[in-house]
């Protein structure tokens, strides 16, 4: 099926540079998507006439969506190839925008993000794939590293530049060039990846086709019943816990501490700066620690290092406005957000056999997906109608990433 995507020369592998830097413009296209939203929430909500509770679903129902599309996002991967279903997602990400852009309703605008919400899924499930096929074992982790902060850079990027370009340009500005930068990135994936045209990313075990045929060895929705405890094992279902609670953390600060902020006076992009400076400090932190874990040959010390500090740094980000705010950003961007891309590279060490590499993966942007949606619809319950109560919901917040932490610290991986 991969000799659809290209015809490379059977068993060729690319630069891990290389390919996490093509791949990651094509998450940032759809991350700068996703997050063109909260910048400008208060505007949107005039705009569009809604409340708090109906605005939080412009966010909700773009994460909502991934606990539906995942799995068979894994499973179309399988079928069509992984590269090809990126160039595809980034499409569905054009036909999103372009219902938004037309929206003349709340609801229309809410569905019309629901379908972003379907691409960026699909797009995430397929990613790893593709580095896995397409970069050698042993270099799998710094690729994983690169691609790993295509959220980062994307929210940085959305929350710096949508209140410039809304304020010069407007809503449908901000719909029209961020849909631009989508259809960049898909004329990039087709033409600069290059995969092996032997078969799909998901029947690749390490470049290296099984002795089974496709046939055989293909995963669907029966064999997820028939194979569904094999690979949901316990250290599975632990790490997949405690990625969880590294997204809940991650969406709670990316959807609500520019919204805090504004409340208490601070510019609108100074507040969207001070919610993703995190995620712009991942740009170094992820690619090392991905390369940490391939020289060291181990991920679980700087996972558990990494979701034990987004929790507290979650707190301080809703609670504090002076130098412990920034402390925050800092440990978290440095620390927390190294653990990205490792998440992606220790999960696939987790998988009891390499065909479920592609259900394996919808499984895991499933997980994310149910905690990216509790990291805003379950935080909005928390914070209130008002979005007043920070206190409490920071606390609960960073009980949630310690306990987190803890079910990393059960997993039994290196």
């Amino acid at each position: 099926m991969c000799g659809k995507d290209d015809g490379a020369r059977e068993g060729a592998r690319q630069n891990p540079f290389a390919i996490g830097l093509v791949l990651l413009a094509a998450g940032v296209s759809v991350a700068m998507i996703q997050y063109k939203v909260p910048t400008i929430l208060g505007d949107l909500m005039v705009r569009f006439s809604m409340d708090a509770e109906t605005a939080s679903w412009l966010m909700s129902a773009f994460t909502l969506t991934g606990v539906f599309v995942a799995l068979p996002a894994g499973l179309l991967a399988q079928r069509f190839g992984a590269k090809n279903m990126m160039v595809a997602a980034l499409g569905i990400a054009l036909v999103g925008s372009g219902i938004g852009l037309a929206a003349g309703t709340s609801a229309t605008l809410v569905a019309s993000r629901a379908v972003e919400g379907a691409a960026l899924t699909i797009l995430t499930t397929c990613g790893p794939l593709v580095v896995r096929t397409c970069v050698d074992p042993d270099k799998v982790g710094t690729a994983m590293g690169i691609w790993g902060i295509w959220g980062c850079v994307g929210s940085t990027a959305a929350a710096v530049v949508t209140p410039t370009v809304f304020e010069a340009m407007g809503f449908a500005g901000v719909w029209v060039a961020f849909a631009a930068v989508a259809a960049v990135a898909a004329a990039l994936v087709l033409v600069a990846v290059k995969m092996p045209a032997a078969r799909a990313a998901s029947s690749l075990t390490d470049g290296q086709l099984p002795e089974k045929s496709i046939a055989e060895d293909s995963i669907g929705a029966s064999a997820l019943r028939a194979h569904g405890r094999e690979l949901l094992s316990r250290d599975v279902l632990l790490f997949l816990g405690g990625f969880s609670t590294f997204n809940i953390c991650l969406l709670a600060v990316l959807a609500y501490v520019p919204t805090i902020l504004q409340s208490q006076g601070v510019d609108p992009t100074l507040s969207g700066f001070i919610s993703t400076a995190p995620m712009l400090l991942s740009v170094v932190s992820s690619p090392l620690f991905g390369a940490l874990s391939d020289r060291a040959g181990r991920c679980k010390p700087l996972l558990v290092a990494a979701c034990a500090v987004m929790g507290p740094c979650t707190f301080l980000l809703y609670t504090e406005t002076g130098a412990l705010l920034w402390a925050a950003v800092a440990v978290m961007g440095l620390v927390g957000m190294g653990g990205v891309g490792l998440f992606l590279s220790g999960f696939v060490k987790l998988l009891p056999r390499p065909e479920f590499a592609s259900l394996g993966m919808g499984v895991m942007v499933m997980v994310q997906g149910i905690g990216q949606f509790l990291g805003t619809f379950l935080v909005q319950m928390l914070l209130g109608p008002d979005l007043g109560n920070v206190f409490f919901a920071g606390v609960a917040l960073m009980g949630l990433g310690l306990l987190g932490t803890l079910l990393l610290v059960l997993c039994r991986l290196r």
